[in-house]
């Protein structure tokens, strides 16, 4: 099993949701983060200055099984890009086990 772990525009969750659904991969969990960015200056919009430095994200953790691995991560790649700097990252580690607590069965059969 993996745990996705997925920084994302909160302005692309809805499409993000949409193509995890699509590749069958129906619960997750998410937060919204204040993340720091590598951009150090701030915009101008219609006259006025405001800092970019404090990023407004959505958190998303996903487990999956082992074979729903490379679909997740290519739904969030394709649906969360916009090809712009501060699309975010994704991290992916190994998760030992899972357990279901209603029932207490083990396994990657819980993640169904």
């Amino acid at each position: 099993m993996k745990k996705i772990e997925a920084i994302i525009r909160k302005s692309k969750f809805s499409a993000v949701k949409k193509a995890l659904h699509e590749k069958g991969v129906n619960f997750f969990s998410y937060w919204d983060v204040t993340g720091l960015g590598n951009e150090k200056h701030g915009h101008v919009y219609r006259g006025v200055s405001y800092s970019t430095s404090d990023i407004q994200r959505r958190y998303l953790s996903i487990v999956v099984n082992d074979d729903f691995e490379q679909a997740t991560i290519s739904a969030i790649l394709e649906a969360g890009a916009t090809g712009e700097v501060g699309d975010g990252k994704i991290f992916v580690s190994h998760v030992e086990e899972a357990y279901r607590i209603r029932t207490g069965k083990k396994g990657g059969d819980t993640l169904n």
